[in-house]
């Protein structure tokens, strides 16, 4: 049951082969027997329950509310979350404030009768790419528990991963769902800028967007269906239209115009993750897309986002008492107190950056339909660090090359798992689209995913 993705637990549960209520209570069950993984850090088992009992009635009437009544996700702990505490991975927030209202996203999947467990871990605010907290602890890959799945989404990609229900729900302000989606060896999608609407707005503002992890494409698209659209409470949301979301699933590569670049110019990469991504971008040529290798010329963008991200994590830090920021993971507040360093020509400048490089990728995708990379430069490192160690003991801090150039882009962008290594750890492709394009990006995912073959889960209990 476990390795069941969405869409096969809606069609059990419309024909009665399987009902909510069982398939919540065995994950919840698988839930507790992987608690090494650290994958949630609050399980409302209760209110599961309740929810998968409301949903097995609504079957049994033939009133299910849409595909994915019944069906278990995880909520990021950066999203509030009725009726749960959202702690933000952090000893400085309330342990007994339990939220008042519902997130946009988390809305839109209560209306649509999904069944919420609870709440996934991630790093203190969300704001480095590895998922360990002062408060939650360390938590693990489960291709490996000695090493990190990522982040900060690293909660929502381990349990998708590990079969704790499968769909996570995730954030990314610098690739936060793509890494760990690269890292577990699950699908990761980061809409364009305002598809799915935030509130409460992120502290890294409009680098930050919502979206979905989980163990294949369609139920990415289905996901999509519903929780995208307008929300009054984010005033970026774009406008409501209707989006055939699911001629994704009809979407052909053939035709296609795809720019491949293996290092962006700039990346060095492990030779085993190239040559899985190579292999993927040669099926696209296979399934009749145009591929031209070249370099984009956007270059690293490092100077710019480091301003942007840190005056991120200053703001995040400037309502807080001595007491809290004294409760911080060092880390943290050293990027906060950095950023808080920056004058307004630094953020003014780096605006400016960011303005360029998104005009430039839109001439960019006047010629080329999508542009794919790897996602990472690497597989999973070693849990409970910020970055991988070079060969000489050093840290790598440029280890995430090629994500958040589209986080200050704002467009839609998948990560897609394309093999393992030979030490049996995933890597990840991915693909780029133009401004608002989430559907074409999906489609290509989807197609590229059927000409991969069967998508590889690690074995748990």
């Amino acid at each position: 049951m476990s390795d069941l993705t969405a869409t096969g637990l809606a069609t059990a549960f419309r024909k009665g082969a399987m009902s909510p209520v069982e398939a919540t209570r065995t994950i919840l069950a698988r839930i507790e027997a992987t608690a090494s993984l650290n994958a949630f850090c609050h399980v409302d088992a209760e209110g599961a329950l309740a929810a998968a009992r409301a949903s097995e009635i609504r079957h049994a009437r033939g009133e299910a509310l849409g595909p994915l009544d019944g069906v278990p996700v995880g909520i990021k702990d950066l999203i509030v979350t009725r009726g749960m505490p959202t702690r933000r991975g952090s000893r400085s927030t309330a342990a007994d404030a339990p939220m008042e209202h519902d997130a946009p996203v988390v809305a839109r999947l209560r209306e649509a009768g999904a069944v919420l467990l609870g709440k996934t871990t991630t790093p203190e605010f969300g704001w480095k790419g590895v998922t360990d907290s002062p408060l939650t602890g360390i938590t693990r890959n489960p291709w490996n528990q000695a090493h990190t799945p990522g982040g900060s989404s690293g909660g929502a990609a381990a349990q998708v991963a590990a079969g704790l229900g499968p769909i996570g729900i995730g954030t990314d302000g610098g690739g936060s769902i793509r890494i760990p989606a690269s890292f577990t060896g699950v699908f990761g999608f980061k809409p364009s800028f305002g598809r799915v609407p935030v509130w409460p707005s992120s502290s890294v503002g409009t680098l930050a967007h919502t979206g979905p992890l989980t163990r294949n494409v369609a139920d990415a698209i289905t996901t999509m269906s519903i929780i995208s659209g307008w929300d009054a409470r984010d005033w970026t949301s774009l406008p409501q239209q209707e989006l055939s979301w699911h001629a994704a699933l009809q979407g052909s590569l053939a035709g296609r115009r795809i720019a491949y670049s293996p290092d962006l110019g700039f990346a060095k990469v492990d030779p085993e993750v190239a040559a899985l991504v190579r292999r993927a971008v040669g099926l696209m040529e296979q399934a009749g897309a145009y591929v031209e290798e070249i370099d984009p010329g956007i270059g690293a963008q490092e100077a710019a986002i480091t301003v942007l991200w840190r005056a991120g994590c200053a703001r995040g830090i400037s309502r807080m008492t001595e007491e809290q920021k004294a409760l911080l993971e060092p880390a943290y507040r050293e990027a906060g107190e950095h950023g808080a360093r920056f004058t307004l020509t630094d953020l003014h400048d780096a605006n400016d950056a960011r303005a360029a490089l998104g005009a430039k990728m839109r001439a960019f995708h006047e010629t080329y339909d999508f542009l794919v990379t790897p996602t990472m430069r690497m597989t999973a490192f070693e849990a409970g660090q910020n970055a991988p160690r070079n060969p000489d003991g050093s840290f790598d801090f440029g280890w995430n090359a090629f994500c958040y150039q589209f986080n200050m882009t704002q467009q839609p962008a998948a990560s897609l798992p394309c093999g393992l290594t030979s030490k049996g750890l995933p890597a990840g492709i991915q693909i780029v689209g133009a401004m608002h394009d989430d559907i074409g990006v999906l489609a290509a995912s989807h197609a590229l995913e059927h000409a991969l073959g069967p998508t590889a889960f690690p074995t748990l209990v």
